[in-house]
């Protein structure tokens, strides 16, 4: 096995399942190469595993759910090396728990919209930034359950990734309206609520979300309105930023971006470091939690 299969397989996952997100595509080609690459030592494995880990961190794709998702993933199968005896047992037990990891992690999402839900009140105004499926799906609950409600969706440029998720609110009948990201100010007084999606939680409780994500976090705080995360579990990362500066540089930039040697400071980066005194609630499937409640079930996901 080598990089660039695993980077074709986990590439191909993402063009063919068009909802996935890059953490559940990587979690997903790892079960692929437990699956296909047979090998006869559990070093072997590890071995694979890791080339693995570090040919998708290489393929421009947003690396902080990678990363994260990833590291949850091997420690959650690699407690079957203490419990067997030969490696072909430990081997098939390790791939059955990490189709149950993987099983967790495609129901987390509904269980996450399911949390937000009594949030998204009738009437209210919503203000979301760039594209989150997981917000998405809150959203489109809410509208399946009568909810009448407007939102306003932030263009996020570059990429402008909020275009479409305001053309799917737009489709499943939302009131949704697309703005400027220099608007935000503007439109801040008239909402009710934030809620925004994460690339990576931090053992603060912070956020690692799309550029662009601290300065609407600082004028809701300013206004005095909420904002609400949602994000799923295998998104908890143990890394504490301190500030901007202090954020990997792998989680800021594309892979080509950094190996092509320029000077980063004039590059655009992807993500920003939201501090937890600004999050008010984190929606996840382990249930509503505050910031501070971060680290204990980081420890509690660890064990």
């Amino acid at each position: 096995m080598n990089k660039e299969e695993v980077t074709d397989i986990f590439l191909k996952i993402l063009k063919e399942e068009e909802d996935v997100s890059a953490g559940v595509a990587a979690i997903k080609t790892l079960l692929t190469v437990i699956e296909n690459y047979k090998v006869t030592t559990v070093r072997e494995l590890d071995k694979n595993l890791q080339l693995a880990v570090e040919a998708m961190r290489h393929c421009d794709q947003p690396v902080t759910a990678i990363s994260s998702g990833c590291e949850l993933f091997m420690r959650f199968i690699t407690f079957a090396k203490l419990d067997v005896k030969s490696f072909e047992e430990c081997e098939q037990i390790m791939l059955q728990r990490g189709r149950i990891f993987l099983d967790q992690l495609l129901e987390a999402r509904g269980k996450v919209a399911q949390q937000a839900l009594p949030f998204i009140s009738d009437g209210s105004k919503i203000l979301t930034h760039s594209r989150s499926r997981v917000v998405l799906q809150a959203m489109l609950e809410a509208a399946k359950a009568n909810k009448r409600f407007q939102v306003f969706v932030t263009m996020a440029c570059p990429e402008n990734s909020g275009e479409v998720m305001h053309k799917q609110l737009v489709s499943a009948g939302v009131d949704a309206t697309l703005i400027l990201d220099s608007s935000v100010g503007y439109i801040m007084e008239q909402v009710d609520i934030v809620m925004v999606g994460a690339e990576g939680v931090t053992e603060s409780g912070g956020i690692i979300n799309k550029i662009g994500t601290y300065g609407l976090a600082m004028a809701a705080l300013e206004l005095k309105k909420p904002v609400y995360v949602l994000a799923e579990s295998f998104k908890f990362s143990r890394i504490y930023p301190l500030n901007q500066q202090d954020l990997p540089i792998e989680f800021k930039y594309l892979s080509s971006v950094i190996n092509a040697r320029k000077n980063l400071s004039q590059e655009h980066p992807l993500v920003d470091y939201t501090p937890p005194a600004y999050i008010t609630l984190l929606f996840t499937d382990l249930g509503i939690l505050t910031p501070s409640a971060v680290s204990d079930e980081l420890i509690n996901l660890y064990l």
